[in-house]
C-alpha cells in the first residue's frame, strides 16, 4: 500500500497563499473638475484712423478672471479637456467713444492635458486647446464678436489627498483676427457703425490660474 499523503499540510499551504497580501493597484480616475480663479492681462487691437490713417491701439485692461476646467481621463498620463474662462475688461484707449465701455472676454476651448511624473509632491502638466473667443461689449448695444482661438498652458498639481489637489498654472491665449476686421458694431439706429476697425492679425492674452481639482 502506498504511504498516505499529507492533506492537512497542503490545505495549510493553500490558506497561507490566499491570505498573503495583494499589492494595491491605484484606480485611474475617470473624470475631474477644476474651478479656478485667475489674473488675465494683455490683449491689444491695432486700429487705423479712417480719416487720418494714423495707427493707434486699443488695449484690454488686466483684471480677475474665473473659469472651470473639465477633464475626461484617457489614461493615467492625461485627459481630454473642456475649458471655459471669462473676464470683464475695460478698454484702455485715447478714443473717447471707447473709454467708458467694458468688454466681456470668454474663451471656450477643447483639447487635452498630459502629465509628466515627478514624484508624490508635485505633478507637472502641459495643456493644448483650440476653440473660440467671444468679445461682448457690456454697454451701448454693440454686437458681440466670436473668433477662432487657441491656448497653450502649463503648470503643476500639488496633491492634497488621493482625489484632491491644488492646481497652479499659466496659460497663453491667441485669437485670430483677419486684417481690417470690424469689431463692436451697431447695425441700426443713429449710432450705426463700428467702434473698432482692427488692422492686426492676432490678439494675445496671458492668464495665471489657481484652482482646486477634484477627481472622481
Amino acid at each position: 500500500m502506498k504511504p498516505a499523503r499529507n492533506p492537512p499540510a497542503r490545505t495549510l499551504a493553500a490558506c497561507l497563499l490566499l491570505a498573503a497580501p495583494v499589492p494595491a493597484v491605484a484606480a485611474i480616475p475617470s473624470f475631474e473638475i477644476t474651478p479656478f480663479v485667475g489674473a488675465r492681462a494683455g490683449g491689444s487691437f491695432d486700429v487705423e484712423d479712417a480719416v487720418t490713417g494714423a495707427s493707434d491701439s486699443v488695449d484690454l485692461g488686466s483684471g480677475t478672471s474665473f473659469g472651470i476646467d473639465l477633464g475626461l481621463y484617457q489614461n493615467e498620463a492625461g485627459f481630454y479637456e473642456l475649458l471655459y474662462s471669462t473676464q470683464e475688461a475695460s478698454l484702455d484707449t485715447n478714443n473717447v467713444a471707447l473709454g467708458d465701455i467694458d468688454v466681456r472676454v470668454d474663451y471656450l476651448q477643447f483639447g487635452g492635458t498630459a502629465f509628466f511624473d515627478q514624484g508624490q509632491h508635485w505633478l507637472p502638466y502641459l495643456s493644448l486647446t483650440i476653440g473660440a473667443a467671444r468679445f461682448e461689449p457690456q454697454e451701448g448695444g454693440y454686437d458681440s464678436e466670436t473668433k477662432f482661438a487657441m491656448s497653450l498652458g502649463g503648470g503643476a498639481r500639488f496633491p492634497i489627498s488621493q482625489n484632491l489637489a491644488a492646481t497652479l498654472g499659466l496659460r497663453a491665449y491667441v485669437t485670430v483676427l483677419s486684417s481690417d476686421t470690424d469689431l463692436f458694431c451697431v447695425s441700426t439706429g443713429e449710432n450705426a457703425g463700428c467702434l473698432v476697425k482692427s488692422s492686426g492679425n492676432t490678439l494675445w492674452q496671458g492668464e495665471a490660474q489657481l484652482g482646486l481639482t477634484v477627481r472622481f
